[in-house]
């Protein structure tokens, strides 16, 4: 009832929403009542009156370039793989400069594991923009659960995992090799996802980059670990999951509410979200458009929220933060075959890790990414790092200028370190061509040992210049 009563009153809201927006641009700058007393108060107010009621839809990346070495090179979003839950996206880079073009080629591939935790990916545009410089890479974009018919079925913690693990096949098979990174939730399904595939066998990615997560969310426990310590698993199941009302694809499906996960968002720093916004009302009336701009912008991301299936949401509580199955190393996974298998991060061996922390992350608090180098004994000490980011919160580790200037530089002189075309084995060098940054390489045999195990995933294509 409560997700019908929030359809209800966002429908109500919606005309009044419209109308302070068109009243606003009345009061704005060269409009009709415009010289009028108090108009820029006026105009000011109702703006943010139409942003405080609006409905805020899954944004777009919207990378239509980068700069690499003083050379515009223009980006081509498409979907490599298309799951029911989940899209791979990729970023196809484009270039008419030869020696930009074999440059190109030659860096590394990446397979960033985006949140799937109320926002959608484009939350790391910042961090594919910077990336793009100098990587090929693809990213996670999980879908809105309730746009997912029923009739796709369930989708658990295992099978992110599962999907974790067809993906770094698929970009095994393309390009010989791959780098993982994962920020924020994703770094507890990709470690236990490289762990079965060490556990079977299988050819690992070359390097596994973990970026404010919670491997082991019992170390500095946060307002977020508290939450789910302190509420036993049946409150989650009765107060926080709904059905999806009609007039949706997934029509029936349960989820835990976008809406829901918002008020929880503000709750936390309810204070500097009114701070926020009034700042925005003050900017708006001063005529400062770069503030007003970045507000705006802002606000357009982290207002724009997914439902998430309850299944997936669940497991997740009582995985991660309430039985913490995997630092107990008493988690079992359902492969795609239906058998269960057990994550063992030990048996990790040739992959290197990087963890990377927050001073001042409030969501993940201080030691808990850094766990994964207890549980992945297996992996060399010289192949292991940790890199803390000194004045950083949350997302200063994969957004904004502390990301840019200090993290991603550390991230990319590791990568670097670990990618040579001796340990992309199998990764033919492609025809040169002027348009585009690659074409599509054949793909490899996997090991006998690998295919008894796993069956091996299509290959993901992407509709690009060849």
């Amino acid at each position: 009832m409560l997700y019908q009563l929030y359809e209800a009153q966002r429908s109500l809201m919606e005309p009044f929403s419209d109308f302070a927006q068109a009243a606003s641009k009345l009061y704005g700058p060269g409009a009709i009542w415009s010289q009028m007393p108090m108009a820029q108060r006026m105009a000011a107010g109702y703006d943010l009156l139409y942003r405080l009621g609006k409905d805020y839809e899954k944004p777009e990346f919207n990378i239509k370039s980068v700069n690499v070495d003083g050379d515009d090179v223009v980006i081509q979003e498409a979907v490599a793989k298309d799951k029911p839950f989940c899209q791979l996206i990729r970023f196809k880079r484009f270039t008419d400069e030869p020696d930009t073009l074999k440059k190109l080629k030659s860096q590394p591939v990446v397979l960033i594991v985006a949140p799937l935790s109320g926002h959608y990916a484009t939350l790391l545009r910042d961090t594919v923009r910077t990336m793009l410089q100098g990587h090929k890479v693809y990213i996670t974009d999980w879908k809105n659960a309730r746009l997912v018919p029923t009739s796709e079925g369930e989708f658990h913690l295992d099978d992110y995992i599962n999907y974790v693990q067809e993906f770094i096949r698929d970009l095994q098979a393309e390009y010989g090799n791959c780098h993982v990174v994962s920020v924020c939730q994703p770094t507890v399904p990709v470690l236990a996802a490289v762990s079965l595939m060490a556990s079977r066998g299988e050819t690992l990615p070359l390097t596994m980059t973990m970026m404010g997560g919670p491997i082991d969310a019992r170390k500095s426990p946060t307002a977020v670990n508290n939450l789910a310590t302190t509420k036993g698993f049946d409150w989650f199941e009765n107060n926080v999951i709904y059905r999806v009302p009609k007039g949706f694809a997934g029509e029936g499906r349960r989820v835990y509410p976008g809406f829901l996960q918002h008020t929880g968002f503000v709750a936390m720093n309810p204070d500097r979200h009114a701070t926020s916004h009034y700042d925005y009302f003050k900017d708006l009336m001063k005529g400062d458009d770069a503030s007003v701009e970045a507000h705006r912008k802002f606000y357009d991301e982290y207002n724009a929220v997914l439902d998430m299936d309850a299944d997936y949401y669940l497991d997740t509580i009582r995985t991660v933060f309430q039985d913490f199955n995997l630092v107990h190393g008493t988690w079992d996974v359902k492969n795609p075959a239906g058998q269960i298998e057990r994550v063992r991060p030990q048996d990790i061996r040739t992959i290197a890790l990087l963890t990377v922390e927050g001073e001042l992350d409030d969501i993940s608090g201080s030691g808990q990414t850094e766990a994964a180098h207890d549980l992945c004994t297996g992996i060399a000490a010289t192949q292991r790092e940790h890199f803390e980011a000194k004045g950083a919160g949350h997302y200063g580790i994969f957004s904004g200028r502390r990301w840019r200037e200090t993290v991603y530089p550390k991230v990319q002189k590791f990568i670097a370190a670990h990618d040579t075309p001796q340990k992309r084995a199998g990764a033919k060098t492609p025809a040169v061509e002027v348009t585009a940054e690659e074409t599509v390489k054949p793909a490899r045999k996997r090991p006998a040992k690998a295919l008894a195990a796993a069956k091996p995933a299509r290959k993901a294509r992407s509709t690009s210049a060849r």
